[in-house]
Parts: C-alpha cells; sequence; structure tokens
C-alpha cells in the first residue's frame, strides 16, 4: 500500500487540529477562527513536528471560498447590489487609495522603492472575502442594509484587485525596461505604455464580457438547469449540481475571463438567486462551505512565520496600524461623508479591519515579479494573522462604542441628520404625514409588503430607513421618507413620531429594534407598537418595552397554516381561535 498520501494526511491534520484547537479557543471565550489559525501554525513550516502539504491546504481554502462567495450571491440579488453602489463603489475606491497610500508612506521609510510600495499598500488594503462573510453571517447582520453595503463594498474591491493582478506583470515588465537606464529610448517607452494600455483595456473587457453574460445568459440558464435538476427528485443530483454550479463557473471564470474565483462563484450564486429552488441550494452548500472555509484559516496560518512578531515587532505593529486603524478610520470617515449613520459606519469599519486572501496573492505576485522583497510579504502574512485574530473583538466593540461615543459626544449624536436634506422630511409634506400617521422602520421585503397594504388602505406613514439610495427613491414616487437609523432619536424626531399613531419595526436587527423602543418610548409613551422579531429569545428580551405586539416569523407562519389547515376541513371557530392564538 502506497502511503504517500499528502492530500489525506494534510486533510486529517487540518481538520484534527482545528477541531482541537477550535474548541480551547472557544472555551477561552475567543472566536474558533483564532483557533484554526493556531492549527496552521502548528501544522506549517516554522514549527517544529509533522509538515502538512502547503499547496494542497491553499487549492482546498480556495474551494472554500469559491463556495462562501457562492452562498452569499445566493442571498444577494442584483438589486441589493445596485442599491449599494452609491456609497460601494466611491467608497471602496477612496478607502484603496488611502490604505495604499499609508502603505507607500510605511515601505518608503523603510527604504523600499516605489514598486514596492504600491504593491505592499494595495495588499493591506483589501479585506477578506471569508473573514467578512464568517463575521457577517455569525451576528446575523448579512442580510442586514449594513451587511449589503459591507458586501457591496467588498465586491468593488474585489472588482479592482483583479484589475491590479491582471495588470501588475505589465507593470513590472515596463518599470523593469525603463528603470534599468535612465533614459530608455521613446520607442521602448511608447511600446511599454502601449502594451499596458492594451493590457488594460483587455483586462476591462474581459470583466465586462462576464458580467454582461452572467446577467444576460446565465440568469436565464442557470435557474432553468436547477429546475430541471429538481424534477428529477434526487437529493444527491440537485447538490452535486450546486456544487458543479458554484466550482465550475468559479473556475471558468478565472480561465476564459482573468476574473478571481471568489467573483465568479458570487455572480453564479447572484443568478442562481432567481430560481425558486435557492434556499434549497443555500442549504444543500452550507455544509460543504463551513468545511473548507476552515480549510482558508488554516492554510493562512501554514503562511506565517512566528519568528517576525519576535525579530520585527515594530514593523508588525506599524502594519496592523495601517489595516486596523488607517484603513479602517478612512472607511467609517467615507460613510460618515456619504451621510450614513454613525452605527453603519462602525460596522463598516469593523468589517474592512482585516486582510485576507487577495493579499496574500497580491504579494506572493510581487515577490515573484521581482518588485517587492520578500520580507514585504512576510509582513502582509503578520498583518493578515493578527487583524484576522482580533476583528471578531472589533464587531463586540461596536455597540458599546457607539453608545459611548453617543453619550458624550453631541457630534456624534447630530451625525445621522446634520445638513442632511434626506435626514428630514421636506417643508411641503403634508399634515397627514405629519400626525396620526404611522411610522414604519425598514424598506425591506417586509417593510415593502405593509407599506402596500396601508396604501390600499390610505392609510398615510412615514418610512425611515437607513439606505439613503432607496430614500431618494421612495421621495421620486412621492411617498414621505427620512434617511437614518430607526435606532436613532433625530431619525425618529424627523419622522414626528412624538405624533404618530403606531410604530411598526421591520428591520430584522435585534440592537436597532431595541433602541427604536427605547427612543419611541421616551418621544410618545402611549405609542402603539408592532415588532418584528426572529426568535423567543428576543420576544422574551423586549416584552416589557412593547405596547403592542411582537411578530415572530415562524410562529406567524405557522399560526396561519394551522389556521388554513383548520378552514379546509371546516372548522371556522377554531380558525378563528387559531388566528388569535
Amino acid at each position: 500500500m502506497d502511503h504517500h498520501i499528502p492530500l489525506i494526511t494534510t486533510l486529517a491534520a487540518a481538520f484534527t487540529l482545528a477541531l482541537a484547537f477550535g474548541t480551547l479557543a472557544v472555551r477561552l471565550k475567543m472566536p474558533a477562527l483564532v483557533g484554526y489559525l493556531l492549527a496552521g501554525v502548528a501544522i506549517g513550516p516554522f514549527t517544529p513536528g509533522f509538515v502538512a502539504d502547503a499547496g494542497l491546504a491553499t487549492e482546498l481554502a480556495e474551494i472554500g471560498v469559491m463556495l462562501l462567495m457562492f452562498g452569499v450571491g445566493l442571498h444577494f440579488s442584483i438589486d441589493d447590489l445596485m442599491a449599494v453602489r452609491k456609497i460601494a463603489v466611491p467608497g471602496a475606491v477612496l478607502q484603496i487609495a488611502v490604505a495604499t497610500a499609508l502603505g507607500v508612506a510605511l515601505a518608503t521609510g523603510w527604504g523600499w522603492d516605489l514598486a514596492a510600495g504600491l504593491i505592499f499598500g494595495l495588499s493591506l488594503s483589501v479585506a477578506s472575502t471569508v473573514v467578512l462573510l464568517r463575521a457577517l453571517e455569525a451576528r446575523g447582520m448579512l442580510d442586514s442594509m449594513n451587511g449589503r453595503i459591507a458586501v457591496g463594498w467588498l465586491v468593488v474591491e474585489d472588482l479592482v484587485m483583479v484589475l491590479v493582478l491582471v495588470l501588475l506583470p505589465a507593470v513590472g515588465e515596463l518599470m523593469a525596461g525603463t528603470g534599468g537606464s535612465g533614459g530608455g529610448s521613446v520607442g521602448t517607452g511608447g511600446n511599454a505604455h502601449g502594451a499596458l494600455l492594451a493590457t488594460l483595456g483587455s483586462a476591462l473587457l474581459k470583466v465586462a464580457l462576464f458580467i454582461g453574460l452572467m446577467l444576460a445568459v446565465g440568469r436565464k440558464l442557470l435557474p432553468r438547469l436547477l429546475w430541471l435538476v429538481a424534477q428529477t427528485g434526487s437529493r444527491e443530483l440537485f447538490r452535486l449540481c450546486v456544487v458543479a454550479a458554484a466550482i465550475g463557473i468559479a473556475v471558468g471564470a478565472a480561465q476564459l475571463f482573468g476574473v478571481s474565483f471568489a467573483l465568479g462563484a458570487f455572480f453564479a450564486g447572484m443568478v442562481l438567486r432567481e430560481s425558486e429552488f435557492s434556499q434549497q441550494a443555500a442549504e444543500e452548500s452550507l455544509p460543504l462551505r463551513d468545511a473548507f472555509a476552515v480549510l482558508f484559516f488554516v492554510s493562512v496560518g501554514m503562511l506565517f512565520d512566528p519568528r517576525v512578531l519576535v525579530e520585527q515587532p515594530l514593523q508588525v505593529l506599524a502594519v496592523v496600524a495601517i489595516i486596523m486603524l488607517g484603513k479602517s478610520l478612512a472607511a467609517a470617515l467615507l460613510v460618515l461623508a456619504f451621510r450614513y449613520p454613525l452605527n453603519t459606519s462602525l460596522i463598516v469599519s469593523a468589517s474592512l479591519a482585516q486582510i485576507g486572501e487577495f493579499s496574500f496573492i497580491l504579494a506572493g505576485l510581487g515577490v515573484a515579479l521581482g518588485l517587492m522583497p520578500e520580507a514585504g510579504r512576510t509582513l502582509v502574512l503578520a498583518g493578515a494573522i493578527v487583524s484576522i485574530a482580533l476583528n471578531p473583538l472589533l464587531f463586540a466593540a461596536i455597540e458599546p462604542l457607539r453608545r459611548w461615543m453617543q453619550e458624550r459626544s453631541p457630534l456624534a449624536r447630530r451625525l445621522a441628520s446634520s445638513a442632511d436634506a434626506l435626514g428630514e422630511l421636506p417643508m411641503s409634506t403634508e399634515e397627514k404625514y405629519l400626525s396620526g400617521q404611522t411610522v414604519l422602520v425598514g424598506w425591506g421585503r417586509v417593510g415593502r409588503r405593509i407599506a402596500e397594504a396601508l396604501d390600499t388602505h390610505g392609510i398615510p406613514y412615514v418610512v425611515v430607513e437607513r439606505n439613503r439610495e432607496l430614500v431618494e427613491r421612495l421621495r421620486a414616487d412621492g411617498k414621505a421618507a427620512v434617511a437614518g437609523d430607526g435606532g436613532d432619536a433625530m431619525a425618529l424626531i424627523q419622522a414626528h413620531i412624538a405624533r404618530a399613531a403606531l410604530l411598526v419595526i421591520a428591520v430584522p436587527d435585534t440592537v436597532d429594534v431595541r433602541a427604536a423602543l427605547g427612543c419611541a418610548q421616551q418621544l410618545n409613551p402611549a405609542l402603539q407598537v408592532m415588532v418584528r422579531l426572529h426568535s423567543e429569545d428576543e420576544a422574551r428580551l423586549l416584552a416589557d418595552q412593547v405596547n403592542g405586539r411582537i411578530f415572530l416569523g415562524e410562529a406567524e407562519l405557522a399560526r396561519g397554516m394551522i389556521a388554513e389547515v383548520l378552514q379546509r376541513y371546516g372548522l371556522q371557530d377554531q380558525r378563528r381561535s387559531a388566528m388569535n392564538t
């Protein structure tokens, strides 16, 4: 029997040690991913004992990235992406520019040239897909507006990095051709610049062609394919179809169009969302996503040389400061500059306060092309390990930090509405929206359906929504709407909550619900309230605060189905009893 089985031994060691270290980390009140990273360090080439195959671990981790981004695409519609484009596109580009400039300044101080500084700074500017999505999923934020902004921001970062990776070899050749002698020939320089422009045009054309093909053809073909496989009644074939779509399209996109695996899988999931079986597809791919996501963190740990923490502590600290403070602060200020609430800016900045897979790829390519020293890649890896390990702590600190800032800073309390035309109702707003109205917090799937019912019966309402693009669209449609956080007193004041008859909270965020209730009760103690929640634990926590009714998603669905079942059997009295239970 051949005992040279690197794939099996790598999987066995990675999963076993990840389980052991992950369990220990959870017992110590730390995130499990810290344990996964330590497991990678333990089986890496820089520590004694067994050394796993780093190449295999990296490839397996790529599968995890594909499946994870595919799952995000299944929950992230094209409309969601377009709804946050006005903040995600300029915000991501400006944040990359700020982080890159900080990296260049730091590298220049170490005596590196401009090319090395640019690659180093770009490596520090892009957040990890896996870390961000795991953090948002763990906190139930993926489907929230803040989560959509963070994911949209990340998609733009990925697109920028795809272009950078495509252009970097051409830039390397240009710099090699002109850097040796102070004055290369005009013809040579012109040819090099022409080649660079041709490469840029080709890269942009390929990315645009891929996205257009997925939206025009894939949007019709893939849901149809999933439907045909589902008709066979075979769960095994359905699961195989989902995995084949995720990995096949990701690899095909990388090979044919030069985009990343992650971006290809994301668009595959986004077009499959059009299928009626998208929820089942997400559930079927979940176990594989979780297993291979663990391998991602293990593979990152394997690349890390712990000696750098002892030999170059100040350099590591400077890198971590750029990742967790510099670019995070830049992202927070940019979000606030676009007139989004303080809570949104804190969540987006925490989401981006780490680096990951694109950083490793870019740093590795820079070293391979001779544009950045090996020390640069080592510091990028050190910054990634430290930032990934500390990132959950930033998320945990968001809510205490927000409360602390708003309690002590008048500026923090004014950020959501100062000098913001969308933060208050226009002077021409009719009186029916200012007294006796319904205040509807959230314009998601639930909020829109409630608004349709109110429109049908002529009941006036004011919408409070964090997404400024949605508020602009609502006002263009003639609806009364205020841009702001439902948990912010200023947003509720602008919606005239003090004279409202009813408050309907339709957002899936418990923190917002709790804050909104506290503000509303202070401004209008007699206000009737209807609240959407997801769990009985949440309902028990807020039961004493709600002067009205709490609606639990699964409980309401079950109650409605029970009533319909009883009606089919002619049990009308029992049906009314079920509806009132």
